[in-house]
């Protein structure tokens, strides 16, 4: 059966359609780079050895952010270890456990909308009730806490999407051949979702580098070296600046632009990082 040509009308009408679509992808593509490069061009030339090892001193007069850099990766350490049991596990259980099929659907929306609300908002939350409540005050402690409570419907809405891509035939047959429900689930579903899985855990990640507003409200502005490992009540009771509450202050308190793009392009270069591992580790993973 031979197809009709277009007609002239609607031959226009697709190649407009095309033109827009091109455009569009164009503009957004100009768009990102424009900004990344802006970034890397007022920043990169301001980074150096001194000032990524360094912690600042206005009696030396340096500009450092090694403690930024270290409240960084303690927070992320701190809330991986509290996210990914809880999330996981919590996954886990509304997939493969859960049978009231209403329950399991109002958490899910639940922890969608809660996937919505402003970070800001967790922040407030966070201050009342870790800061103020549980006397934690501002320190690393009560901003992981609070960052624990902001990413988790993260980490379980993308871990279930994650379960439910294993084939149902795989759980029939792993019960057919006599294996129990909990080893079906660790022997067959994990290993055939863990690609997801990790993939989801690592851009929760590049969410934790890059919050600054809850952070604000609980982990406070601190910029002097927290020594987690030598002592964790110095941990719980220390209130430190991670890297974007540092762009934060140099960029709106302190009027020190070059600081701030510099710090902006240590994030952009991070957030590259998070993103290529993502995609590496799930493509190893699949390949496994």
């Amino acid at each position: 059966m031979e197809m009709k040509p277009l007609s002239g009308k609607r031959k226009a009408y697709d190649r407009t359609l095309r033109f827009l679509l091109y455009f569009c992808a164009i503009l957004t593509c100009a768009l990102l780079v424009f900004v990344i490069g802006y970034i890397f061009i007022k920043g990169l030339p301001h980074i150096s050895w001194n000032f990524l090892t360094s912690e600042p001193s206005y009696i030396k007069d340096t500009i450092g952010i090694l403690p930024n850099i270290l409240n960084t990766v303690y927070i992320v350490l701190v809330t991986l270890v509290f996210i990914l049991p809880l999330g996981v596990g919590a996954a886990i259980y509304l997939t493969e456990y859960a049978r009231n099929r209403r329950l399991v659907a109002a958490i899910e929306f639940a922890t969608e909308t809660l996937t919505g609300i402003p970070s800001i908002i967790f922040g407030l939350v966070g201050m009342l009730f870790f800061c103020q409540f549980l006397g934690l005050k501002a320190s690393l402690l009560a901003g992981a806490l609070t960052l624990v409570i902001m990413t988790l419907p993260t980490i379980v809405r993308t871990t279930q999407e994650a379960l439910k891509t294993v084939p149902q035939s795989y759980r029939e047959a792993a019960l057919g051949l006599g294996a129990g429900k909990w080893r079906m689930i660790r022997t067959v579903v994990l290993p055939s979702s863990v690609d997801g899985i990790v993939t989801g855990c690592i851009l929760s990640v590049g969410r934790i580098v890059g919050e600054s507003a809850a952070l604000l409200f609980t982990a406070g502005m601190g910029m002097s070296l927290n020594h987690f490992f030598s002592s964790f009540d110095n941990f719980i009771h220390s209130s430190g600046a991670t890297l974007t509450v540092a762009l934060y202050v140099y960029a709106k308190e302190r009027a020190e632009f070059d600081v701030a793009f510099a710090i902006a392009a240590i994030l952009m270069l991070l957030t590259l990082v998070i993103n290529l591992t993502a995609k590496l580790v799930g493509t190893k993973l699949k390949q496994k």
